[in-house]
């Protein structure tokens, strides 16, 4: 298909050319012939070329050239009267044709602009009609000025889309109000709200022996605690709200819901400031972290969170945070090299479910006493993680369950055992009197074994 701007799809005017007179064109070599010979000064004259304007509204005159006789004729009366002719009637007729176009648009503009006026008074009348005929939609109710002032104020209250809340923000938000400060005599600790009663849960040591502590609420709010009781060898203990205050229980997750390198937020009061936050990640989910118990210093040991967010003296009793804002453990202990009192990137909190557990038994008065296996080991040199059993004490639990030396631990009903220090929190932890499966590698073969745990002390 041609491109409009071919040369050949031009018109000629464009190029600068002309057309030949449709004298030259219609007059054949024999007729021009004829002609000269019949006149000699039409032989002499010139052929006159007339140029064509593309789209132009002029027109040229023409001489008719039907019949011979009659063209001799006109060819006879010489150049001069045919040409003044020519002149004097072309611009008669241009003129003519220009005040035929000048009066034609005008009119035609007069119409339209009419047309056009009438059309938008006419299509102005229709709307204004069909508006007061058409019903109000039904599912657009009608509201009254009060009406639309309230939903413009929500719609102005509503955030932008774009706008983003800080997760370290959100967590503080949701469990601040939850995390009190509580002081003794002796120091200075913080704690969790367990439950709508106005229970505390906060570690052993914070209380350190007291009966009655003082609690400062989030907001400031002071009020009188009653200690409960306490369980020394996992380090928790329970603090009941005196008087009638505002607060707000915190919101417990599972342990199994924790993972190493997830958010965790640490809210406390290190130092006695209250209510102050930091973040980290978790570090390491059921580290094994021995420390002595705070009534009669015998050691003992407990399964822990591992985190770096920073902890320090004052943070024990405080919440750690998962991102959901949800209470995953509580702030106990840090790791120091002797010298530096301060956190190192290295800290300790109690699981939410060992502090449900004990919390569970202190309040409804059961044994704190701890499981006892009958065991003695360590950990392999070589080969898979467990614990290897080095000596079963005769009459032991272990012993009536079966257990060997040689025996490789490596679960305890279902949880992984990955050293002797693990096996020895779990076991401690467990309540004397419960059923637990022990899963061992034996000769190279996975073996389990049911035992009823005993009561640490007793044998």
């Amino acid at each position: 298909m041609p491109h409009e701007n071919d040369p050949e799809n031009l018109a000629p005017n464009f190029h600068g050319s002309y057309r030949k007179s449709h004298e030259e064109e219609e007059l054949s070599p024999d007729r021009m012939s004829l002609e000269a010979k019949e006149d000699n000064d039409t032989v002499d004259a010139p052929i006159r070329y007339q140029p064509i304007l593309h789209g132009s509204d002029f027109v040229t005159q023409e001489r008719d050239v039907t019949s011979g006789e009659q063209d001799v004729a006109i060819m006879s009366e010489g150049p001069f009267e045919a040409g003044s002719n020519y002149r004097l009637g072309r611009p008669i007729l241009i003129m003519l044709i220009a005040i035929a176009l000048i009066v034609g648009g005008v009119l035609i503009g007069i119409y339209g602009w009419v047309e056009s006026d009438n059309l938008v008074i006419e299509k102005t009348s229709i709307s204004n009609i069909e508006s007061e005929r058409a019903p109000l939609p039904e599912e657009v109710p009608l509201v009254d000025e009060q009406d639309q002032t309230v939903v413009s104020t929500a719609e102005e209250e509503m955030p932008l889309h774009n706008e983003t809340v800080e997760p370290v923000t959100a967590v503080a938000t949701a469990v601040s109000p939850s995390v009190v400060r509580i002081d003794t005599l002796t120091g200075t600790g913080s704690g969790i709200i367990l439950d709508s009663s106005g229970r505390v849960v906060t570690n052993a040591h914070v209380v350190n022996g007291a009966e009655i502590v003082e609690i400062r609420l989030a907001d400031g709010t002071r009020a009188e605690g009653k200690v409960l009781g306490s369980d020394p060898n996992v380090d928790i203990a329970i603090v009941k709200i005196e008087g009638d205050v505002t607060f707000k229980e915190a919101n417990f997750a599972l342990s199994d819901t924790v993972q190493v390198g997830q958010l965790a937020v640490a809210i406390g009061s290190p130092f006695g400031l209250e209510q102050s936050v930091t973040a980290g990640i978790v570090s390491a989910v059921n580290r094994a972290v021995p420390h002595a118990n705070i009534i009669d210093g015998s050691p003992t040991i407990v399964e822990m969170i591992q985190t770096d967010a920073p902890i320090n003296p004052g943070n024990s009793g405080g919440a750690l945070a998962d991102r959901q804002g949800r209470v995953v453990g509580m702030n106990t202990s840090i790791r120091t090299d002797g010298i530096v009192s301060g956190n190192l990137g290295v800290g300790f909190a109690i699981p939410s479910d060992t502090i449900l557990l004990i919390a569970d038994r202190i309040v409804n008065g059961e044994s704190l006493d701890m499981g006892f296996l009958g065991i003695s080991g360590q950990n392999p040199t070589l080969g898979r993680a467990g614990a290897l059993v080095v000596d079963v004490v005769q009459g032991s639990p272990a012993w009536e369950g079966g257990l060997m030396p040689g025996d490789l631990v490596v679960s305890v009903d279902g949880s992984p055992i990955l050293g002797m220090s693990e096996l020895a929190a779990k076991i401690r932890i467990t309540s004397p009197g419960t059923r637990v499966e022990i899963g061992v590698i034996r000769n190279g073969e996975e073996a389990f074994f049911e035992v009823i745990l005993g009561t640490l002390g007793s044998n």
